[in-house]
Formats: structure tokens, sequence, C-alpha cells
């Protein structure tokens, strides 16, 4: 019997050895950052599915955020405290924007309006999100969302190219119809999709050829 196993686990090796093998990656920390879209209601369903990835979720969310989807939804999925403002970090058992920026794996910022891609390309930080975008060493990976001229508008798609030559990755937009009413360029990509991208971005490091 005892041959016999050894005989199997030679076999196993054998074949293991062609084959890409998986390294126990461990638990990832995603800084889901939401800005003020329409389509942010969506963000409940994106961080429903990194959790079940098995992922630690931490959202972020604008002020303007805030208008579209409660922080208390978002704390609910995640199970973890929502910032909003410099000023939850009063609150001790909150982690600070700081904290969060160097603990993140990933930081992905879905939807991604034009103000924030703007904001992020000139360098400002105003507000959390955009504090821990410049802070943080993690990929960051945008899902924009917004009206499609005000994606196609010149200015935007300079800000898009100088994010992307510092690295950082876009997902999207969409064609279809639009919130405003109008059908362009400019829909929110698909959130398993968006959530399979952050998830190859979690994991490409974790992955080797043996």
């Amino acid at each position: 019997m005892v041959a016999m196993d050894k005989s199997s686990r030679r076999k196993l090796e054998k074949i293991s050895s062609r084959k890409v093998v998986d390294i126990p990656a461990g638990r990832k920390s995603v800084v889901l950052g939401v800005t003020g879209s329409i389509a942010a209601y969506k963000s409940a369903e994106l961080a429903s599915l990194l959790v079940k990835q098995g992922h630690e979720v931490f959202a972020v969310m604008t002020h303007d955020a805030t208008e579209f989807i409660a922080p208390l939804t978002l704390q609910t999925l995640s199970k973890n405290p929502v910032m909003t403002s410099f000023f939850d970090e009063k609150e001790s058992w909150r982690p600070g924007h700081i904290e969060l920026a160097d603990r993140a794996n990933l930081l992905l910022i879905a939807p991604a309006t034009a103000h924030i891609i703007a904001e992020l390309a000139h360098g400002l930080a105003g507000h959390p999100l955009a504090a821990i975008a410049l802070t943080t060493r993690a990929p960051i990976l945008m899902a924009p969302a917004m009206n499609g001229k005000m994606w196609g508008h010149p200015a935007t798609q300079e800000n898009v190219q100088k994010l992307k030559a510092h690295g950082v990755e876009f997902i999207g937009p969409e064609e279809g119809m639009l919130a405003c009413g109008y059908e362009g360029l400019g829909r929110l990509w698909k959130v398993d999709e968006i959530a399979f991208r952050a998830e190859f971005l979690l994991t490409r490091h974790d992955k080797l050829i043996a």
C-alpha cells in the first residue's frame, strides 16, 4: 500500500510539473472607491462579489456617492466601516486613510467619474479616496461611468492617458443607454467582469510556471 502511495505521488508530481501551479495567496485587501455616478448603486453588487471571492473589502465613498447609495449598505456587505470623510478618523475603531493606502493590495474605483479621473490626473487630494490613490503603492483599477460626451471630451481623454502613463489600469466604459437618456460610450462595465479583472490583478503575482 505504501509503495502504491509513493507511485501515485510520483505520477501526480510529474503531471503537476507541466501545469500552472496556484500558490495560496492568502486574504487580500481591496479598497473599493465609489464616486458620485448613478452607477454607484452597482458598487453593492461589486462589494458582495469581492467578499465572495474571499477578499477583505473597505469601501471609501466621496460625498456625492452617498447621495446615490447609503454607506450602511456597503458597510453591511463588506462587514467593515465605510470612510466618507477625513473626519471619520476621529473614531479610533476606523482605519485611517493612510492605513488603508498601506494595507491595500488593490485600489478599485468603480464607478469612476470624470471628476475623480481629473483629480487624480492632477494630483489633488481633497478627500480620502483621492488621498489614498496618491498614497498607495498598490495597483489601481478604474471603471469609468459618465455621459458619453463627457467621456469623449479631450480633457477627459487627456487625463485618462496621463493616469495610464502612471500605471493606472482602466476597464470600460461600454456603449449603451445611459442614465441621462442618451445612448453612447459611458456605461459602467459589467460588474462581474470588473470583479474578474480585479481578481486577476490581485493574483497575477501568486502564480508560477513550475
